[in-house]
């Protein structure tokens, strides 16, 4: 939100993954100190410091709910109950997101697309209600400012995560085409596609194996591979958008050149408490420059 300001833009896209992925149990203890795993360590703070760990874990994408010693050991076996808390933090948490964003961009003229990621859950889609300055542009055309059309698909292929949104490349392609056939101008388009192009410098990332463990090569370096997928390449490279704007694969920040496409994928630091992105601007129908963003 405070992006817009900062880079004088006047369209904010946010392309998925928006949740976070742990919960932090912060337990009271009996002398009035707390517990809680921060970074990897577990630790007990007092309570006049709790409140700086806990903007900490926010920082960093974590979610934390307080409870007591014997609240924690009902839960221990309880899968049901931890995925209600889990859940009722991920929508207080985006609900208040939404909230804010509606009161920062109030009479700023900026308009922010948010949509949802494969990570995400489909419970939150109700959460990203349009409102004036926030719209969820998931499985739409839209117009942006400058008259450029935009699609968006917050889907991905299969992973070893078994995330929520995940189709196969046969279907991808299916649903990118039902969007993209919708279009006026495709080359005056962008393919907001949370997934980037197959075989790139946007998709790469450390091979798994089925016990999510790192595989190595013959020199027992980490094995890298790529994972992105071919539907999204061969959609833009049919339609030649003027945008792909990617994600999905955190470690592989960079941009490429598909045809007279521009592809982007800014990266993601969020355990690290950072922001990338990237800055595009747009000037009769071309890519005028650009840059990837942090901060």
């Amino acid at each position: 939100m405070n992006a817009a300001k900062f880079y004088n833009a006047n369209v904010l896209i946010l392309g998925g993954d928006i949740t976070g992925k742990a919960l932090v149990p912060v337990v009271q203890m009996p002398d009035g100190r707390f517990k809680l795993n921060f970074q990897g360590q577990e630790m007990t703070v007092k309570k006049k410091d709790l409140q700086d760990y806990l903007s900490s874990l926010r920082n960093n994408g974590l979610y934390y709910f307080m409870t007591t010693p014997e609240e924690l050991q009902k839960l221990a076996g309880d899968k049901q109950g931890v995925e209600r808390i889990f859940m009722a933090q991920m929508s207080s948490t985006l609900k208040s997101w939404m909230d804010l964003a509606n009161e920062r961009l109030k009479g700023t003229g900026v308009v922010c697309y948010i949509s949802p990621g494969n990570d995400d859950k489909f419970e939150m889609d109700s959460l990203l209600k349009d409102s004036e300055h926030v719209i969820n542009p998931e499985n739409k055309v839209v117009e942006i400012q400058g008259g450029y059309e935009m699609i968006t698909l917050g889907f991905a292929n299969p992973t070893p995560w078994n995330s929520p949104r995940e189709v196969s490349d046969e279907r991808l392609l299916k649903m990118i085409e039902e969007l993209a056939s919708q279009l006026r101008s495709p080359q005056r388009s962008i393919f907001n596609l949370h997934v980037p192009p197959f075989g790139t410098e946007l998709d790469k990332t450390p091979a798994v194996n089925s016990q999510l463990e790192y595989e190595r090569s013959g020199l027992g370096m980490v094995k890298v591979v790529n994972v992105g997928s071919k539907a999204v390449r061969s959609s833009i490279e049919r339609y030649q958008p003027l945008l792909g704007l990617h994600g999905h694969i955190h470690e592989s920040r960079g941009f490429v050149w598909l045809g007279r496409t521009l592809c982007l994928n800014p990266g993601s630091d969020y355990g690290e408490g950072m922001l990338r992105g990237a800055l595009i601007e747009l000037e009769e129908g071309k890519v005028k420059e650009f840059m990837l963003t942090s901060g």
